[in-house]
């Protein structure tokens, strides 16, 4: 699997996703520019680290689901509903598997997040690292991580988590992309990675 790192925080009042920019295959550097953060629908996003078809296919089909189900429901459709769209999907596939590691999250009531593997399992969690940097970025998410973070303090957070990782993952690396999702909606940038 093509190397990559992206994490997802919790903060008091959403989530925010990070994720390096970087595809490689092997020793091969395939792409400086790639974007691994999207958003699903203005109070739900994701992040991926894997086969970046896979995780294209992935978010453009749930993101027209969620668009149904929302004609369906008339309301916003939450993030858990989101992550059973994108396991059921995952699951039905398990033969033949999407190779993309997810986290979704977003905003309804309360902040929340979720992480998926490649066959679909759903487990929930207040922040999560995906991708060959996972380790590096878990090393500083782990004792710097606290519940009810300010949306500035999750954003640098979730910078220095990817930038720790692409310093020392050689599959990871050449810019940032942050999604920040609130009630408000979504904020999207990139960086350079300092």
């Amino acid at each position: 699997m093509p190397g990559a790192t992206a994490v997802g925080i919790t903060f008091d009042g959403g989530v925010v996703f990070a994720s390096e920019k970087r595809i490689a295959f092997g020793n091969f550097l395939v792409s400086k520019s790639t974007k691994k953060t999207f958003p699903i629908t203005n109070k739900v996003g994701a992040t991926c680290a894997g086969l970046v078809a896979d995780m294209q296919i992935l978010t453009l089909q749930i993101a027209a689901l969620a668009k149904i189900r929302k004609m369906e429901l008339k309301r916003d459709v939450p993030p858990n509903t989101v992550a059973k769209m994108m396991s059921n999907m995952m699951y039905e596939r398990r033969y033949f598997p999407l190779l993309t590691q997810v986290i979704v999250g977003g905003v309804v009531d309360k902040p929340i997040m979720y992480t998926l593997d490649p066959l679909g399992s759903v487990l929930p969690d207040e922040y999560a690292a995906v991708g060959t940097g996972a380790e590096m970025a878990l090393g500083v998410l782990d004792p710097q991580f606290k519940p009810n973070m300010t949306k500035d303090e999750a954003v640098d957070l979730a910078k220095r988590a990817v930038r720790a990782a692409a310093l020392r993952d050689s599959a990871s690396g050449d810019g940032l992309d942050i999604l920040v999702i609130t009630k408000d909606g979504t904020e999207e940038y990139s960086e350079n990675i300092k």
